[in-house]
């Protein structure tokens, strides 16, 4: 399980910088699938262009507390004053329910970011704890996104398949 420092995945300000970065790996239409994934195997497939959702056998939920609730909660709570720079002058970890903004990126995005780290995808020499997931497949990495998008009520779930699609 990888260590926890402090993370971001982009504060408000920086969803600017990213407008034309990446290639669509996954959107589509997800809807009320998510609501009901927790568990995938062989059999089971939101039916995405690219890779499928989850990898054989993979448990959504666990990939998720194995992987990214040591600094992003397990209750997806993020770290406390996740908006105020720490001393470092780095952001904290930020919620991934509906009072983060990770529902504000596209899947493309949140994609990258999970598997290259924050810096990497924001450039410039922008510093972040958020480490890049390599070591992950990406069906595993697809797999924690939609846990973390299960959990997302309508209205930010909509939002955020929009700003997919929209790419």
């Amino acid at each position: 399980m990888p260590a926890c420092g402090t993370a971001n995945i982009f504060h408000h300000h920086l969803g600017g910088l990213l407008g034309g970065l990446g290639s669509q790996f996954w959107a589509g239409g997800i809807g009320s699938h998510l609501r009901s994934l927790r568990h995938c195997d062989e059999t089971q497939s939101l039916h995405y262009p690219q890779p499928q959702i989850c990898a054989k056998g993979a448990d959504a939920e666990q990939i998720y507390a194995d992987q990214c609730a040591s600094c992003h909660g397990a209750q997806l709570e993020g770290q406390p004053d996740w908006k105020t720079p720490l001393p470092s002058g780095r952001l904290p970890a930020p919620p991934h329910d509906a009072d983060g903004h990770t529902w504000h990126h596209p899947d493309d995005i949140l994609f990258r970011i999970v598997k290259e780290g924050t810096a990497a995808i924001v450039g410039g020499g922008y510093k972040s704890d958020m480490p890049g997931f390599a070591v992950l497949s990406d069906a595993e990495i697809q797999a924690a996104l939609a846990y973390i998008k299960s959990t997302w009520p309508e209205r930010e779930l909509t939002y955020q398949e929009n700003v997919s699609q929209a790419r």
